[in-house]
């Protein structure tokens, strides 16, 4: 499993010009999920996504300016957005190749348990739309980005 992670000010997803998740102030997540992944392997995400020291300290004078906050020590929101296409390879030829994404069908599911386990982690907890042509809007503060694997 894979996550691209932004520290956001605002964050929104549209399906069908319709909003179907947003989140102010957080973490937009961009969640790719492969062959190997188990129930346990979202946990795992989860818990580090709301846990990585992305945010500045503005409380202590002595780490002022420090990534020494997650987004639940700040209560930030975390908007899920399904992707598939974090999980392709890009090593070789000019074409990606998707073949270590998870099949639609399971990926779905996991995705599904992924999120129901983040809200009962974290109160603000917003998602897009699995399979469906996305719009995401952000404004990335910072910017801020990080790739994380479990």
């Amino acid at each position: 499993m894979k996550a691209i992670i932004q520290r956001v000010r605002c964050a929104s997803v549209t399906v069908d010009e319709h909003c179907v998740g947003n989140i102010e102030n957080g973490v937009l997540a961009y969640i790719g999920l492969g062959h190997d992944d188990t129930l346990q392997t979202p946990q795992r995400m989860i818990d580090k996504i709301l846990n990585y020291r992305i945010f500045e300290n503005t409380d202590d004078p002595n780490k002022l300016g420090k990534l020494d906050k997650s987004v639940q020590q700040v209560g930030g929101g975390l908007l899920l957005v399904s992707q598939f296409t974090l999980m392709a390879k890009t090593d070789k030829g000019r074409r990606p190749d998707f073949g270590g994404a998870m099949a639609p069908e399971a990926a779905q599911a996991l995705f599904a348990q992924l999120v129901d386990y983040a809200k009962t982690q974290h109160p603000n907890v917003a998602t897009g739309q699995f399979g469906a042509n996305m719009q995401v809007e952000s404004v990335n503060d910072g910017p801020l980005n990080f790739l994380l694997e479990v």
